[in-house]
């Protein structure tokens, strides 16, 4: 990875992955791309950027060609509350701009990372330790477009040698980047509220239990995978990834550890749904033997600096 281009770059996962890879490669070497969301002036000085709506792929050639990008982490996507609300939106997004990278990438020899999510599982998936290869029924549009694009990737590998590598990642938790409209979002908004209010409503019952990872995990994973020589790359659909699974329950008590006074209650809407079509627990023992994947935070590691570094911020 010499010229990386990172698509979503004010995303979730995007706007905590390229200062990293920046660290990592050289600020120069990375260029971000914005669409209709900015990010902060200092995000917009810290390296390249450029204003690029994937959907259009004469933007995407143009920047690759500019740059002479060899690598795209390609982190665009619709997260599943929202596209539940705007299922036409998330197939446009979620799909036709991997369509254009995987494309590109055939003609341009790219290497590409694009993330999969628990959400490719469906109803009927086995819900604990949830193995690599399983029943995929996915009954949300965010799933679909997920599960889909599992196989564009592995198809444009079979057939054209492109080299894509994908993680199915569970909920991320962060405490930089505010909840965006994913079901698993109660695990960060918990920690604002909590703060803030001393006061929080999940919307989903207290025995949910789903797959949860710390922000800092996901990047790992992320530039752990493209970094592996690529005989290491046993899969092309997407390596199951796993770090802890908890009830939200377990949660709000680990977090009341450090702010006594909160009051929580659990009123469950409409994504409680969604949270039941998904697993409890991931089988990720392919990614740990092929790539040597390893998670650092486990939930007591990840409520603790959650907490210190999430009152920092909010005294801003």
């Amino acid at each position: 990875m010499k010229k990386i281009l990172v698509t979503g770059s004010v995303g979730q996962i995007g706007s905590e992955l390229v200062p990293v890879l920046r660290e990592k490669y050289g600020s120069k070497n990375v260029v971000a791309t914005v669409h209709k969301t900015m990010p902060s002036q200092e995000f917009l000085k810290s390296g390249p950027y450029e204003k690029v709506d994937t959907n259009n792929k004469e933007e995407l050639v143009n920047v690759l060609k500019k740059y002479n990008i060899d690598t795209v982490f390609h982190m665009v996507g619709i997260l599943s509350a929202v596209g539940e609300k705007k299922p036409d939106l998330a197939w446009k997004v979620n799909m036709e701009s991997l369509k254009h990278v995987l494309d590109l990438a055939k003609e341009m020899k790219l290497k590409v990372f694009w993330p999969s999510s628990i959400a490719a599982f469906g109803p009927n998936t086995p819900k604990k330790e949830t193995p690599q290869l399983t029943i995929m029924d996915p009954n949300t549009m965010y799933g679909i477009t997920k599960y889909s694009g599992e196989l564009l990737c592995n198809y444009y590998f079979q057939k054209y040698g492109v080299d894509v590598r994908s993680v199915r990642y569970p909920g991320i938790i962060s405490w930089k980047t505010p909840p965006g409209g994913g079901t698993t979002d109660y695990a960060v908004a918990v920690f604002y509220e909590a703060l803030k209010n001393k006061k929080y409503t999940f919307f989903v019952k207290k025995d949910t239990i789903l797959p949860m990872m710390y922000m800092p995990d996901a990047i790992k994973a992320a530039i752990d995978i493209m970094e592996s020589p690529i005989e290491k790359i046993k899969i092309r659909l997407s390596y199951n990834l796993a770090a802890i699974s908890f009830s939200a329950e377990e949660l709000a008590k680990e977090v009341k550890k450090y702010i006594p006074d909160l009051k929580y209650d659990f009123i469950p809407d409409e994504r409680q749904k969604i949270a039941d079509s998904w697993p409890a627990s991931i089988d990720d023992s392919n990614a740990r033997k092929d790539w040597n994947w390893k998670h650092k935070y486990g939930l007591a590691e990840m409520t603790k600096d959650m907490i210190s570094n999430l009152k920092r911020e909010l005294r801003k």
